[in-house]
């Protein structure tokens, strides 16, 4: 039986927590350095995973610098993604859709050769992807967004290494989505979470932990 593979989990923070703003376009808050260094992570990974949210309010193109080629992992349970996004129309990487059994016919037939789409259960559940991943060969997997897809990697306790870029602004409206969020995770009083690097990236402070044992078997994870 495959790993799962060793997953770090990326994601740019405001002053209060928050990584989007309510307006109608994607607030960034990286700076272009941490934009660079994000782009140099991709490259050393086997694949980059969003949820279809992202997809379709960001529209990512998700490449790598340096001339990587990672797959793109998309996790969409209803299928409500357009053939025309950038994350379909860009580089030559293998994209994978996840999606419930249900939508698994339909989205085959709007992405025709574009995609594969793995549809076998119902109901998404994180630790079956990450297992399926693992079964296609990926060792090394970048998570990037949105929440919901953060929340639920790092509930499932599947994230070995977190990426934690704090901006230098505060975005303040209790409606915009925050890091984490109410829930239940692993890393409790009981069982911390290891700093294992803090460094400025422009005006960004980068937070680097380790959230499992396995940090390091596969590389320290730098940039």
């Amino acid at each position: 039986m495959a790993e799962r593979p060793y997953t770090i989990l990326s994601v740019a923070v405001s002053l209060d927590g928050y990584i989007d703003d309510t307006g109608p376009s994607r607030l960034v808050l990286s700076g272009e350095a941490d934009l660079a260094r994000v782009g140099e992570v991709r490259a050393g990974v086997d694949a980059i995973l969003v949820g279809a949210a992202t997809v379709r309010r960001d529209n990512p193109r998700l490449v790598a610098r340096g001339g990587g080629s990672p797959k793109k992992v998309v996790v969409s349970g209803r299928g409500n993604l357009a053939a025309e996004a950038a994350f379909f129309a860009t580089g030559a990487a293998e994209k994978l859709v996840y999606c419930a059994r249900s939508a698994r016919a339909d989205l085959r037939g709007r992405l025709g050769p574009l995609a594969t789409v793995v549809g076998s259960r119902e109901r998404l559940d994180m630790r079956w992807v990450s297992g399926d991943l693992g079964r296609r060969g990926v060792r090394r997997l970048l998570v990037e967004g949105g929440s919901s897809i953060q929340r639920q990697f790092l509930r499932a306790d599947l994230v070995d290494e977190l990426h934690l870029a704090v901006a230098p602004v505060f975005v303040g409206d209790p409606q915009a989505p925050r890091f984490g969020g109410a829930g239940t995770y692993p890393w409790r009083p009981g069982r911390r979470a290891a700093l294992v690097e803090t460094r400025q990236v422009g005006d960004v402070g980068l937070l680097r932990y380790a959230l499992s044992t396995r940090f390091g078997d596969e590389g320290d994870g730098r940039p």
